[in-house]
């Protein structure tokens, strides 16, 4: 039986992973046994957690109390720098690991992931509850049924604000382009296939006299394999919350809405203009996918080359975007 070993408390970790684990346990009890584990690599940055977690001081200490064998690894640190992360959980022998989104900060990075899962053989889930979600399943039902005709177009609006995290100088996530569109990008990849990004924009984040580069809002632009082109905005800094995604069809549209935070499980779905609301829980549904997987499949097993291969597919067009932002903004500092 498995335990859970959670590296990186902030908000991600203490709150997300944590809350989803005891959904997840309570839908099936024997999905892991004994206390959660954890260790924060930046202590000073410790959301609130809840009783029942054994906080330790280190990953020396967290292995004496839950060794490699029995565990599983939530990492649930930032994106930049995670690669010294996922090479001292390898130098400590765990094998077994469930990364949060993107996978990595930009190609170099995910050449240095590739090649640590590779050398030490580890079984990797990256944190992916939109795809893995029932409103994603249904989107993906429908388009399989015919029933509106051909997909044409993908449209997902992510925003929130975003402004005490994104003015922390040690934040952990580069550019907008890190923080929601992992999730939709993702899912679009599975809804309409293989894509090449066609335009990329970013925008910076400014309050007062404070700007963070990047950080105010992203746009992704791609064209599709089957020719469905998709649309992705991400704006960090909007009044409101919105996680939506649009489909256009030949024949009709489909619009779905995702929870907008952990604060309610319940989505939307209006296909036209028949709305139906259900409770759709997709993070415990993906942990206890990702248990029941570790549980039972191999590490030779060829679908964690094909899940490993569709999230490095995500990072390297979230890196063509960055690239693209970063020459268009040297371009325009070339002619002023």
């Amino acid at each position: 039986m498995r335990q859970p070993l959670i590296v990186g408390l902030g908000r991600s970790g203490a709150g997300l992973h944590l809350r989803a684990l005891r959904t997840a346990l309570g839908r099936a009890p024997d999905l892991w046994r004994g206390p959660v584990v954890a260790v924060d690599p930046r202590p000073g940055e410790r959301a609130p957690v809840p009783d029942g977690v054994t906080v330790t001081p280190s990953l020396e200490r967290a292995r004496e109390l839950l060794p490699p064998d029995r565990a599983v690894v939530h990492v649930c640190t930032p994106p930049a720098g995670r690669t010294a992360v996922l090479a001292a959980l390898c130098a400590a022998g765990y094998r077994d690991l469930i990364v949060e989104k993107p996978l990595a900060a930009d190609a170099g990075e995910l050449a240095a992931a590739a090649e640590l899962r590779d050398r030490h053989r580890l079984r990797l889930a990256v944190v992916a509850h939109w795809p893995a979600s029932g409103l994603a399943d249904r989107l993906r039902a429908l388009i399989a049924s015919g029933e509106l005709g051909r997909l044409l177009a993908v449209d997902v609006a992510q925003h929130k604000p975003r402004f005490a995290r994104s003015l922390r100088a040690d934040d952990g996530h580069p550019t907008a382009f890190d923080v929601e569109l992992p999730h939709s990008l993702g899912l679009v990849l599975s809804l309409a296939g293989p894509a090449e990004p066609t335009a990329a924009r970013l925008t910076d984040l400014r309050v007062g006299t404070s700007v963070r580069p990047g950080l105010g809002s992203a746009l992704l632009e791609l064209r599709h394999a089957n020719g469905v082109r998709t649309r992705i905005v991400s704006d960090l800094t909007a009044p409101v919350r919105e996680r939506r995604v649009a489909l256009d069809f030949e024949h009709g549209r489909a619009v779905g809405h995702f929870a907008p935070s952990d604060a309610d499980d319940h989505v939307q779905l209006d296909v036209g203009g028949r709305r139906e609301v259900f409770r759709d829980d997709a993070l415990a549904a993906f942990l206890h996918r990702a248990y029941t997987r570790f549980a039972e499949v191999a590490a030779d097993d060829p679908s964690w080359e094909e899940e490993f291969a569709l999230h490095a597919e995500a990072v390297r067009l979230l890196d063509a975007a960055k690239r693209h932002c970063a020459d268009e903004e040297a371009l325009r500092g070339a002619a002023r």
